[in-house]
């Protein structure tokens, strides 16, 4: 596991936390040490701060993502939708803001690992399975890629489980508290605005008229003509 984190208090913290957990943990302190030590490692799951000196924690985000797909829990000095919605766009799957506890953390790296190791699952058992086509969208589960009127759509891991469920139940309501449950694996209803940052995330990929909100319930899957 990879911390890439500059303030060494919170570095510590982390790494003394993950470590009791059982992890093996690495500290990077910068941006490229993190590029780096990814690359090395091939960590199963990072943990990145936004605000790094050299380069930010975003471009560590795409530069690690354009070499080898790994769950990236970020984190943020800001309350900041914009923030959140850019580092998801760039291929993060969670979002934590500071000061945050220790047991959400182990919690999110825990749903993260479980999340991963459910795709590898499904991936083996079912290769042959046929793509999924609804309208214009096809998603091949077996590959887990994502097609929109024949163009490639990169998704990170989360975003692919989320599309998946809400594509599988065309024209049906699910509630945010059921897709928190299902694709994060948590039972905390405090959760449900991650729920809606990584659906406006999807939007930004895949064009807005796919997913329909229904306030205060949560989100349907609209099929597009195609």
């Amino acid at each position: 596991m990879l911390v890439v984190e500059d303030e060494p208090a919170i570095a510590t913290a982390i790494a003394q936390r993950l470590s009791a957990e059982g992890w093996r943990v690495e500290v990077a302190r910068d941006g490229l040490s993190g590029v780096d030590a990814a690359t090395r490692l091939r960590p199963d799951v990072i943990v990145l701060d936004v605000m790094l000196p050299g380069i930010d924690g975003l471009e560590v985000t795409r530069r690690i993502q354009a070499e080898q797909p790994v769950p990236i829990l970020m984190l943020t000095a800001r309350d900041d939708e914009t923030d959140m919605l850019i580092g998801l766009g760039v291929g993060a799957d969670d979002y934590m803001t500071k000061p945050f506890s220790m047991r959400e953390l182990v919690a999110r790296i825990k749903a993260l690992l479980r999340r991963v190791d459910r795709a590898t699952q499904a991936a083996s058992t079912a290769p042959s399975d046929p793509p999924m086509t609804v309208g214009d969208v096809t998603i091949d589960k077996a590959q887990r890629r994502v097609y929109r009127a024949g163009e490639e759509v990169h998704l990170t891991p989360t975003e692919f489980e989320l599309l998946v469920m809400l594509a599988s139940s065309p024209k049906t309501v699910l509630t945010r508290e059921r897709l928190l449950a299902e694709v994060w694996d948590w039972a905390d209803a405090s959760g449900t605005r991650t729920v809606d940052s990584h659906i406006k995330a999807l939007r930004r990929k895949l064009g807005a008229d796919l997913i329909r909100t229904v306030h205060g319930v949560g989100y349907a899957f609209e099929p597009p003509a195609g």
